[in-house]
């Protein structure tokens, strides 16, 4: 019987595994198969659509491109070290300097400044929507006072902060030695005003529905509002507050690309933007391997975010969600 029960068991995982990877499997292919046939047919001002060959081969010259000017790179600073060598060997006390390479920035190098710019973005909303999600969570008043303001700004599009942002950063950021861009700096802050808004509803969400058990038993233990907050008011809250960031950071990852092609900042967007305008015959399979690149990456950080969520929370089937 035991032995019956084991291979019936042993059957079971084995039919599910293989719907899990078949069923995704024929699925893909469909979708390239369907994609190559409507591709080969549709002829735009730039040529014909690229099907998945195509795409697949701007991909491949893409990181060509980028091994290539990491060679330059790294040729342009050897040149230096053999010239600055050259001179201390003549004049042990000549001033010698070695210059930054200023080459354009690869697709790969885009990619990176833009997972730095989102996660500015979102670390800096997230900072600011937790904690007023726990206040409002904990205080009807304070709801009542901000829910407003949340109401009017949750809609509004990246497209209309982005004007208002460039001015203000243009105006307060004045050095004559800037750590940051001007353009990074409006893309992370146009990031943090649209994905404020997931976290903080469903920060206060979450702590606003914490078991009131739980409440009383602070209340019998007199325990301080802070002490209350952290091993009450946040560990009930978790699994509520992960969504919100996960809600948070897929639209921080959404708004980027359209903040990035109006401030020209040197990622994902302006990318797609320079290939646009570019008009060459290349240009839409770079698009393509683009628009590929921000959706794995997008899934990406989803997953991320869940194995984060059940690394720190007690709901520990969030990630099969």
């Amino acid at each position: 019987m035991t032995t019956y029960v084991m291979k019936t068991i042993q059957s079971v995982d084995y039919q599910a595994a293989v719907r899990a990877l078949v069923l995704p499997l024929v699925a893909f292919v469909i979708f390239l198969s369907l994609w190559n046939f409507s591709a080969a047919r549709i002829e735009t001002s730039l040529g014909q659509v690229p099907g998945p060959a195509e795409v697949w081969q701007q991909a491949t010259n893409l990181v060509a491109e980028h091994r290539a000017e990491r060679e330059k790179e790294v040729a342009f600073y050897e040149r230096q070290e053999k010239r600055n060598q050259a001179k201390l060997a003549e004049d042990p006390a000549a001033e010698v300097r070695i210059r930054p390479y200023t080459g354009k920035p690869t697709f790969l190098d885009q990619i990176i400044t833009s997972l730095l710019t989102v996660f500015t973005g979102f670390l800096l909303a997230s900072v600011i929507a937790v904690p007023v999600g726990v206040l409002s969570g904990l205080s009807t008043n304070i709801y009542r006072a901000i829910n407003p303001i949340v109401q009017v700004f949750k809609p509004v599009s990246p497209l209309a902060w982005l004007p208002i942002v460039t001015m203000i950063v243009s105006a307060l950021y004045v050095t004559d030695e800037p750590m940051f861009s001007k353009s990074y700096l409006t893309s992370a802050i146009t990031v943090t005003l649209c994905c404020l808004w997931p976290t903080l509803i469903n920060t206060a969400v979450g702590v606003s529905s914490m078991d009131r058990d739980l409440v009383n038993v602070g209340k019998v233990l007199r325990l301080n509002w802070f002490t209350k907050v952290w091993k009450i008011a946040l560990p009930s809250a978790i699994p509520m507050i992960f969504t919100g960031l996960r809600l948070s950071l897929s639209i921080g990852w959404m708004v980027l690309i359209a903040a990035e092609m109006l401030a020209q900042n040197p990622g994902l967007g302006k990318f797609v933007w320079d290939e646009f305008q570019n008009g060459s015959s290349n240009s839409l399979g770079r698009i393509m391997v683009a628009v590929f690149t921000i959706g794995f990456i997008g899934f990406l950080l989803d997953r991320g975010m869940l194995m984060l969520q059940r690394r720190v929370s007690w709901d520990k089937d969030a990630v099969l969600r």
